[in-house]
């Protein structure tokens, strides 16, 4: 393993929308602010009209519904609605997913936005992102057989696996659910196949991005090599594609996928026996061979050169993000992202949390910043507490007694949103352990 400059490292939010001055350096770690987005609680009237949003669901007119959506996800991502989910969870729910039945590709869009964020704001207090999860299941399913559309696939996708990752309570549902996505990784066209016509390069970013972030929550399992041989395969075929954001996503799966099944989980797989004990599985001897290969796919694609058309942001950002995985390949160091979200710093050192950030600030948007700073839920996922927290307020003695109350039993919510996140966490920590999850059989069910 070769040495590690002193200095801190920084490696980009490789879905950033941030310019050129902010990507990395060799000498400080990044500290990339997070902004609320375009819109605050002083200037938002949403809050106010959730209850007619929900009566505007029902309404028959399609472009009536989806400024009511519109409405519903701008208030979810600018404000935790505790209270309005506590009382109208599955009634919303329950509207959003008839848009799934009728619905233009805009509402269902906005719809699993909706959905989404419905699971976030809920966390796991009183099992409702578990019953979210359940009762989205199979209506996600039939709507990703139903039409091929880029927007409405991803969307979907991207809906599943956020309900997955909140309310997935054991190994089983979050596999049921990274098994659909890995239809679109790797599709077998048929009639009993999710997947109706081959993917896009859109949604097939999409569905990787989706499996990874599912993937990234199953940290000590026990891994197969058999299994992962196929998967690692497929992915080397992806770094080859045109498509510079497919090639981006096949590039970060890999990246987990080793760092997850490290290679001597990989060569104690199978057993061997007596004066074989300490000799190579065949198995092993050939992901390693994968290894090479893909390390050498990674170090072409972290110095290529832009060509005609090529976008200099896109470039770079293909460029910071292998340079992340072949350090990581060749010498083991794990990127390392620093950036401040308000006036506190978050920092992952991980592929997993790298990735399960990236995708959370991707589907939260310019509410990021605000769940960053008020979830529970997110707290607990990143280890993450603002340092300038005070659940009382230090301005509380101006709260009127109806406000004090709010506060409290907000407060109460996301306490017990945290501790049954936590203890989620680990539930599928036990499991893992002890268990095997299967990726390549996903390919053999026709």
């Amino acid at each position: 393993m070769g040495k590690r400059s002193k200095k801190s490292k920084t490696a980009t939010l490789y879905d950033s929308d941030d310019d050129d001055s902010q990507s990395s350096s060799s000498t400080a770690m990044s500290e990339l602010t997070i902004a609320q987005g375009p819109y605050t609680e002083e200037t938002d009237g949403a809050n106010d009209n959730l209850d007619a949003c929900l009566v505007a669901l029902y309404e028959k007119r399609g472009t009536t519904r989806e400024n009511a959506l519109s409405t519903i996800v701008d208030s979810f991502r600018i404000k935790l609605q505790h209270q309005f989910v506590a009382n109208k969870c599955i009634t919303l729910l329950h509207q959003c997913l008839n848009s799934f039945k009728k619905g233009s590709t805009k509402e269902i869009h906005l719809a699993s936005l909706a959905i989404g964020l419905l699971s976030v704001t809920a966390g796991c207090e009183d099992g409702k992102a578990q019953e979210i999860l359940e009762e989205s299941f199979t209506p996600l399913s039939l709507a990703l057989k139903s039409g091929s559309d880029s927007l409405k696939v991803s969307s979907i996708l991207d809906c599943l696996a956020i309900l997955t990752f909140i309310g997935g309570v054991n190994e089983e549902e979050t596999e049921r659910s990274m098994q659909i996505m890995w239809q679109f990784i790797k599709p077998k066209l048929g009639p009993n196949n999710v997947v109706a016509s081959k993917p896009t390069p859109a949604t097939l970013t999409a569905a990787i991005s989706a499996w990874a972030f599912l993937l990234s929550t199953m940290n000590e399992f026990k891994l197969n090599s058999k299994d992962w041989q196929e998967s690692i395969s497929h992915f080397s075929t992806l770094l080859e594609k045109d498509d510079r954001a497919l090639r981006m996503a096949a590039g970060e799966a890999v990246a987990l996928i080793f760092e997850i099944g490290q290679l001597v989980k990989f060569r104690n797989d199978e057993t061997n026996s007596g004066d074989e004990i300490n000799k190579p599985t065949e198995g092993y001897i050939q992901i390693q061979g994968l290894r090479g290969k893909i390390t050498n796919q990674v170090r072409d694609l972290s110095t290529e050169a832009g060509g005609k058309g090529s976008a200099k942001k896109d470039l770079n950002s293909q460029r910071n993000l292998f340079r992340d995985v072949l350090e990581f390949l060749e010498d083991g160091y794990p990127p390392e992202i620093s950036f401040k979200v308000g006036g506190d710093t978050l920092s992952v050192s991980s592929w997993s949390k790298v990735i399960q950030l990236n995708f959370c600030r991707r589907f939260l948007a310019g509410g990021f910043a605000k769940h960053m700073q008020d979830n529970e839920v997110l707290h607990a996922v990143f280890g993450f507490t603002p340092k300038g927290k005070n659940q009382s307020g230090s301005n509380q003695e101006q709260l009127t007694e109806d406000q004090k109350k709010l506060m409290k039993i907000q407060n109460s919510v996301v306490s017990k949103a945290r501790t049954q996140f936590l203890n989620k966490q680990r539930v599928l920590s036990q499991g893992k352990k002890g268990g095997h999850f299967s990726v390549g059989p996903m390919d053999e069910e026709a």
